[in-house]
């Protein structure tokens, strides 16, 4: 009787201890993800075309997680410290990076110890958007098209200048663009965008590169023109406007892409759940609307395809850069 007594005694221990461990247990090993509100991190400050891809992802996890997805920029060094932001956060889900080649790849190269490994720090999650490039001019520079910049640059070496973002994809395709054509082009760095416009506009520089997204309103105004596309085929809203390819520069590449990391070691399962809503949202009529009227394009890469991509760009971005010698300001 005393050893029945003594097991039972035993199997109630045992009993106990396990609903401690249970009751110890955290809520978010027991609650559906998420309990809480999420962060995205922004790495470009607010009313930027990497802003509103950004904010259309919050906006649509918001409605669908039934927890608020807050935006959160944080610029500064070309998107390197959004990157630190993420990268050394809780590998939990609600710390989230809306990144772009800025943060993976050209900021890398040009800010020494960002505190991340843009390819091993983070966990790609679903590729959002690719924006179009378009090479523009000021509504009195003497040419309407690449053609006819790459005739005048030829007639007058070095009397062009293309205004670009210091340290921007612009910068990078300026650049790609005179070594890939010969052009002697002189690249002048601006602090930001809407600067270089603002002097291409009045006449003060030729040309540049900018997103769609950007100078749609613009180009409608007619107060800049839009000369080709980095693209391989034209734009729907741009159908006058000949791409690269068609204007004899079929190797230069670019766009303004975005997509959605979180910290290495985020559980595989809430990066599936983030995935398929983001997918989901993408695919939805308001979506697909507001990406035709900003000249952006969803996209679907698988998780392996997304990292690889990233890849490409870090090393393509990064070796232009270093050929270059382009320095951060």
């Amino acid at each position: 009787m005393k050893q029945r007594t003594a097991h039972a005694s035993t199997l109630l221990t045992c009993f106990l201890a396990a609903l401690a461990i249970v009751a110890a247990a955290p809520a978010s090993a027991q609650a559906p993800y998420p309990t809480r509100p999420i962060r995205l991190i922004i790495p470009f400050p607010p009313g930027g075309p990497t802003d509103v891809m950004g904010r259309l992802v919050a906006q649509h996890l918001s409605s669908v997680l039934g927890q608020q997805v807050i935006p959160d920029n944080r610029p500064g060094a070309g998107g390197t410290l959004a990157g630190r932001v993420v990268a050394t956060a809780q590998p939990d889900g609600y710390t989230l990076l809306l990144c772009s080649s800025g943060v993976l790849a050209i900021g890398p190269a040009l800010y020494p110890n960002i505190g991340y490994d843009p390819l091993k720090s983070f966990a790609p999650i679903a590729m959002v958007s690719e924006v179009s490039y378009v090479m523009i001019a000021g509504p009195r520079a003497p040419f309407n098209d690449v053609r006819g910049v790459l005739a005048y640059a030829k007639a007058n070496p070095g009397k062009l200048n293309f205004g670009v973002p210091n340290g921007a994809q612009p910068h990078i395709l300026a650049l790609a663009f005179n070594a890939l054509t010969g052009a002697d082009i002189v690249v002048v760095p601006y602090k930001g965008a809407s600067n270089a416009m603002t002097d291409m506009m009045g006449g003060q520089i030729d040309g540049g590169f900018e997103t769609t997204s950007v100078v749609f309103g613009h180009l409608k105004e007619h107060s800049l023109k839009a000369l080709g596309v980095i693209r391989d085929r034209r734009l729907p809203e741009l159908p006058d406007t000949p791409t690269m390819i068609e204007s004899g520069v079929s190797d230069l590449r670019g766009a303004s892409w975005t997509g959605v990391l979180a910290p290495l070691g985020t559980p595989q399962l809430i990066i599936d759940k983030l995935r398929a809503e983001i997918i989901a949202g993408l695919k939805s009529p308001a979506m697909v609307d507001t990406f035709q009227k900003l000249g952006a394009e969803a996209r679907f890469p698988t998780t392996s395809e997304f990292a690889a991509y990233i890849a490409d760009e870090n090393k393509r971005l990064a070796g232009i850069i270093r050929a270059a010698g382009v320095k951060a300001e």
